[in-house]
């Protein structure tokens, strides 16, 4: 190690790298390495956290670390599988717990006085995602937080510096999760680190890997692929990157053109567009699966790509390699990480291009980085404010809030009849989610009321609580155009032109109310999402989900005022071919931020 840092070690957490991230923020290095990591190589480290992870820790085959670890005499965290995994390695029991727990929960302190709770009240949120629990405690530690859920929140044997809890420190969303870290970093002997700096130590490795080759980048106009091309040009020169914009045909209203004037006022010449929005319609003609859709799409980027590298002579035997604007949150849900469950595949992230990271032909400056970590290097790189905070837009654009289904999903499982009764009804289609480190592909419930869109506290905690309860769902909706549920009309659809159309409408005027109520830059992102049913045949749904966040590993809905939620959806319902609207209340976890 280059200085004594504090080790994660990787059981295949969904937040990992989170994990890395806020220890470097309080100033101390960190570094990743997978949960088999010998006790023999980290004997010098400072510190040692477990991450969590999408396995039960009773599974065959659940990732193991070395026990010698605890013999190393250097403070250890466990947090999620890394409390199940301590637990049941130094002769505690973990059991399947009765309730699972995804989202905010309250933990409470047990007046034990932990080191690491310093400075933390005797109660506060956290946030949870996991479905096993520590039944008996190891010999020699004592319990120190509990739960509704879950008695055993927390433990530890102080004496040994030895510390495991059930929540998740590293999410914003924990109150005092900074604490905790910060608690457990000041135990550490660990060197000092700086945060500041990112382009200069970022611009070195870019001339390491590119060597005497060109840049190939694909943009496509968000914040990513922006800073990345920028970044590119700063380092290497206008003349060895060249940037490629491809018009699939599922980009924002006048995308194109805004880009374009954008990238002229940065004075970006190097920029070519290409408009192979046809040839992407029609490899999704009668596509319904989402991962097939995401495939298809990365594979269209690759095919075009190469036709126009090959017309301008951009080729890899000529000596020019592939850029791109992925960052951490794709490549860690895409299950790039050897215990990491795959929650969806990013477009960037698809086979062909897979085989071409491992020949090295690939650069991708920002892969190590999270959203607002980007943002601060953009600032660094001297873009404009608006560009910067951009909201987040993903690389298969709409294609991934157009959902698509040749046939309604069947009401499957005993019970279900019971979801179906007053205010409450199953949507027809299923969407993607994350529980407990692992994807899941549920329904969603939407809830009716008299005053369509107003949300109730009642509502919102209702949010939260139905995913952990009921195995068949992942996303609770408020449906703001009805006031009482309707017998949904089901009319099988894949992505066409028209539909990609009518949901750029819908995305536009949230754009404008957006704006209008001076709500852009309070929101961190605002899928708009286009579901293949209505009141009436041929109808479609609209769905609302304004996303609270930093680093899209964990978010929240945003609460919309009640007055601007009624405007949009207003004129969304006044779009010809729209006839429903819905408001997606779901946090993430269990729900991710885009459907699919």
């Amino acid at each position: 190690m280059a200085m004594k840092s504090i080790v994660i070690l990787d059981f295949g957490g969904q937040y990992a790298h989170l994990i890395a991230s806020r220890v470097r923020r309080l100033g101390v290095y960190s570094e990743i390495r997978e949960a088999e990591t010998p006790a023999s190589e980290l004997e010098n480290s400072a510190g040692i956290i477990f991450s969590g992870g999408p396995q039960s820790v009773n599974e065959e085959g659940a990732p193991q670390g070395d026990p010698k670890i605890f013999e190393l005499g250097i403070p250890v965290l466990g947090i999620c599988y890394g409390l199940h995994w301590m637990t049941a390695t130094l002769g505690g029991e973990v059991t399947s717990s009765g309730v699972k727990e995804y989202g905010k929960v309250r933990v409470r302190g047990s007046g034990s006085g932990s080191g690491l709770f310093k400075n933390c009240p005797d109660e506060f949120t956290a946030w949870m995602s996991h479905g096993d629990e520590a039944a008996k405690l190891p010999e020699g530690f004592e319990r120190i937080a509990t739960s509704d859920s879950s008695e055993n929140s927390g433990f530890a044997d102080e004496e040994k510096k030895l510390f495991a809890i059930q929540f998740h420190p590293e999410v914003t969303h924990t109150e005092c999760g900074e604490t905790i870290l910060k608690n457990f970093v000041g135990m550490c002997s660990a060197d000092p680190w700086s945060v500041e700096g990112y382009a200069d130590s970022i611009q070195e490795e870019i001339k390491s890997q590119v060597g005497d080759k060109k840049v190939f980048m694909l943009v496509s106009g968000g914040v990513d692929s922006t800073v990345a091309f920028t970044l590119l040009d700063k380092v290497l020169g206008a003349d060895r990157v060249q940037g490629l914009l491809v018009d699939t045909g599922l980009m924002r209203k006048d995308e194109v053109k805004n880009i374009q004037k954008a990238f002229s006022d940065l004075s970006l010449p190097n920029l070519r567009v290409e408009d192979a929005s046809e040839e992407f319609f029609a490899n999704l003609k009668n596509v319904y699966d989402p991962e097939e859709k995401r495939k298809i799409i990365g594979q269209t980027f690759l095919d075009v790509q190469k036709r126009v590298s090959e017309e301008m002579d951009l080729t890899v035997e000529s000596g020019w390699m592939l850029g791109q604007g992925t960052i951490y949150p794709d490549t860690i849900e895409t299950g790039s990480t050897k215990h990491a469950d795959k929650i969806k595949t990013h477009h960037n992230r698809v086979e062909a291009i897979a085989k071409m990271i491992d020949q090295g032909l690939v650069i991708e400056p920002l892969k190590d980085l999270y959203k607002d970590e980007v943002r601060k290097l953009g600032e660094e790189l001297g873009l404009p404010h608006d560009l910067v905070w951009r909201h987040p837009f993903p690389g298969p654009g709409l294609g991934v809030r157009i959902l698509c289904s040749e046939q309604e999903e069947a009401i499957e499982g005993q019970g279900s009849e019971k979801l179906i009764v007053n205010s409450e009804k199953l949507l027809p289609i299923k969407s993607v989610g994350v529980q407990g480190d692992g994807r899941t592909y549920r329904r969603a419930l939407a809830v009716f009321s008299d005053n369509p869109c107003k949300i109730s506290e009642e509502l919102w905690k209702k949010s939260a609580e139905i995913p952990n309860k009921n195995q068949e769902i992942n996303r609770v909706l408020k449906c703001t155009s009805h006031s009482d549920p309707v017998e949904f009309v089901f009319t099988p659809g894949f992505i066409t032109r028209e539909r990609a159309d009518l949901l750029r409408e819908a995305d536009q005027i949230v754009y404008e109310e957006m704006h209008s109520d001076d709500l852009y830059e309070k929101i961190w992102q605002f899928p708009v999402v286009l579901l293949p049913f209505g009141e009436k045949s041929g109808q479609q749904s609209v769905v609302l989900r304004p996303i609270e966040s930093t680093d899209a590993m964990t978010a929240n809905s945003a609460h919309l005022p009640e007055e601007v939620l009624k405007k949009m959806t207003d004129r969304i319902l006044s779009l010809e071919g729209i006839d429903m609207v819905f408001y997606d209340l779901t946090s993430k976890p269990p729900g991710t931020i885009e459907w699919e």
